[in-house]
């Protein structure tokens, strides 16, 4: 479903979306203080042509462009830290955790983390990732249409 990008920062390609709350029907990459119930879906991956989009290298969606929201179904995302497995439970990092450095607010990741991260409940991991770290994201029904 097309969802316009708000706020003010992109949106990389296979990051986890919430509504904007400044701005109705928006999307912005979950972060700080977002909550599971929150989730609405995942950025998708647009084949963006040359005569509308500029920047063909980015991977990214600019404040005001039409986001693909996957919403149901399934998605190869990048896991950023632990083992994804089949049927295995999938987390986005809400907080920084200067023990896991690499591990970036936003991201999606298959260790919990304390406080640090919010399982998504309606979501599973459909496989192991590959080398690099790339794993299929099976969400199995909308929390939010």
């Amino acid at each position: 479903n097309p969802r316009p990008c708000g706020g003010d920062a992109p949106i990389p390609f296979g990051a986890p979306l919430i509504y904007d709350s400044g701005t109705p029907g928006a999307v912005v990459q979950m972060g700080a203080d977002a909550t599971a119930a929150q989730f609405v879906g995942v950025a998708g991956a647009e084949v963006k042509s040359s005569l509308a989009y500029l920047e063909q290298s980015a991977g990214q969606y600019m404040p005001g462009d039409p986001v693909s929201v996957f919403q149901r179904g399934s998605i190869n995302v990048h896991c950023q830290r632990g083992i994804p497995a089949l049927g295995g439970a999938v987390y986005v990092r809400i907080t920084y955790n200067s023990s896991y450095s690499t591990a970036q607010v936003g991201g999606f990741e298959a260790e919990a983390d304390s406080s640090n991260t919010v399982e998504l409940t309606n979501c599973q991991w459909a496989g192991p990732a590959d080398a690099n770290g790339t794993v299929e994201l099976r969400i199995l029904t909308m929390l939010n249409a």
